[in-house]
């Protein structure tokens, strides 16, 4: 059902029960008529062997002079922590069709070290590895999903991999893991088959990955208490032809979810843009580029429906967020960006549209974690700053698990130089207390807007809100003053009988909480 037939239902409900419609910006809440939960795998991130991510980012080893837990960075483990991160992806990326997983195990010191040739072409010592990764998950309470090596690796690799970290019993990989120092088994749930087949896993057809894919998956076994969910290597942003060729080629019984990547990059690839020095066209454009999610996940479902309509095979959206040039004199192979207001509204727009589509989106994963693309956290040395999209995520993490809640929003636009968007951007779910949670980004760079909010099949009023927002659309956070861009308390709104109105500042993103 078009969104517009949505919307004249709606509002024509409100008509009969006496409500007033005739605000230019308004947003209709169904509170009682929601079905699908929102994953909160959703809400999930991605760890590469990328730049400074692991090494200096998450991982500084046990004997640094940086406050750590067992090698691990103090400050960055208490900022996932604090997000309730519900899963991690490691360990790429690109890196995982590289990485051979026996490198990473025993003695560090007797490890060997290896070039990391997709990004930066420098050497690793492989002091982090399959023990340290679920060590780290372990301490943040969160779910591992490994990417496993199809590029350059082998079915016997991939599948002794399974059976080291996930064996109950008495074999080769589970005996070689307890002389390794675990006894138990990790018991991972969630395992990609590959990345990026179509590009730096292995520059392969869709027919080709496919059959690939059906002998990686066979031989990646389930052990007794841990059943894989296996993630197929999907299409790379517009591949529809792709997605079309896994759904017709893989049994649906063999595969759980279906991957998609998709980078918002305000210019071309050659010239992506600067992260901090843009203009308000340039904004709009990479906002509206950020909104091209929706269509893209609708044209992918569209495909999968024909044959899954039972929505069974989910979709895992494990790359996503901003790509722009690398910051001056910097590694270029690092892929360090600085994060700004701009990124904040990338991901509320993101996470708004993978809300909204919460019926076949079981997980995404943000890229990335520390210090690489749209990062959560910035290091350098022992020094730690939280970004606008960390605040963003912070903001939504009462959506994570509640209950998608039927919306409608009209909203006014906001142009610059041909582009133009809808000034705001919305979901909404109920959470299992019957809190409704209302996320509004309102993009306009220089407009507050009154909004009209009819909450219906509720008795709710207490409203309270956090929001986040800046004196500029380019401001950011840096290691000397960390608290530019930070979240604030929001209390500009009001009921008006049966109407909550909104005064939703310029350039801000709100999340209200109605109980």
């Amino acid at each position: 059902m078009k969104k517009t037939l949505i919307g004249g239902l709606i509002v024509a409900v409100m008509m009969l029960s006496g409500l007033k419609v005739q605000a230019q910006n308004k947003l209709v809440i169904n509170a009682d008529q929601g079905k699908t939960q929102i994953s909160r795998h959703i809400y999930g991130h991605f760890s590469e062997h990328l730049g400074r991510c692991i090494y200096g980012g998450i991982w500084v080893g046990p004997d640094s002079d940086i406050e750590n837990i067992n090698g691990y960075r103090t400050d960055v483990f208490q900022a996932l922590k604090n997000l309730d991160i519900p899963n991690l992806r490691w360990p790429g990326g690109c890196f995982a069709d590289e990485y051979h997983w026996t490198d990473g195990i025993g003695p560090r010191s007797e490890r060997p070290k290896m070039i990391n040739t997709h990004w930066g072409g420098v050497t690793e010592d492989n002091s982090f590895g399959t023990h340290e990764f679920f060590g780290f998950v372990e301490l943040l309470e969160t779910e591992p999903y490994i990417t496993g090596n199809v590029g350059s690796g082998s079915v016997e690799e991939m599948s002794k991999w399974v059976e080291y970290i996930n064996f109950d019993g008495v074999s080769p990989m589970a005996d070689l893991r307890k002389k390794n120092g675990r006894e138990e088994p990790w018991q991972i749930k969630y395992w990609g088959v590959g990345n990026e087949s179509w590009g730096c896993g292995g520059n392969m057809t869709p027919e080709y990955y496919a059959n690939e894919y059906r002998r990686y998956a066979t031989f990646a076994r389930d052990y007794p208490g841990a059943k894989l969910y296996k993630i197929a290597g999907g299409a790379n942003s517009t591949d529809y032809n792709w997605t079309e060729v896994l759904m017709q080629k893989i049994p649906l019984h063999m595969m759980d979810a279906m991957s998609l990547h998709y980078y918002t990059v305000p210019g071309s690839w050659g010239n992506k843009g600067s992260s901090t020095d843009f203009s308000k066209e340039e904004y709009l454009l990479t906002l509206q580029k950020a909104a091209f999610m929706d269509e893209l996940l609708t044209r992918h479902e569209t495909i999968m429906d024909k044959y899954d309509p039972r929505k069974r095979v989910k979709l895992i959206v494990d790359e996503w967020g901003t790509w722009y040039d690398v910051e001056p004199n910097t590694n270029p192979g690092f892929l360090y960006q600085q994060n700004t207001l701009r990124d904040a509204f990338v991901a509320a727009i993101t996470l708004n549209t993978f809300n909204k589509h919460a019926d076949r989106v079981h997980m995404a994963n943000l890229a990335q974690t520390v210090n690489v693309l749209q990062a959560l956290i910035l290091t350098d040395e022992d020094k730690m700053l939280l970004t606008p999209t960390y605040h963003v995520f912070d903001l939504y993490k009462p959506h994570m698990d509640a209950t998608l809640l039927p919306s409608y929003v009209e909203s006014e636009m906001v142009e610059a130089g041909g582009t133009k968007i809808e000034a705001l951007n919305v979901s909404s779910s109920l959470s299992e207390d019957g809190t409704v949670n209302i996320s509004i980004a309102n993009v306009d760079p220089e407009k507050a807007i009154d909004l009209d909010v009819f909450l219906h099949g509720t008795q709710a009023k207490d409203v309270s809100g956090r929001y986040l927002t800046a004196t500029d659309l380019n401001s950011h956070n840096t290691f000397d003053e960390t608290d530019v861009v930070s979240i604030k308390e929001f209390k500009d709104f009001e009921w008006a009988k049966d109407v909550l109105e909104v005064k939703v500042p310029a350039k801000s993103v709100v999340v209200l909480r109605v109980k």
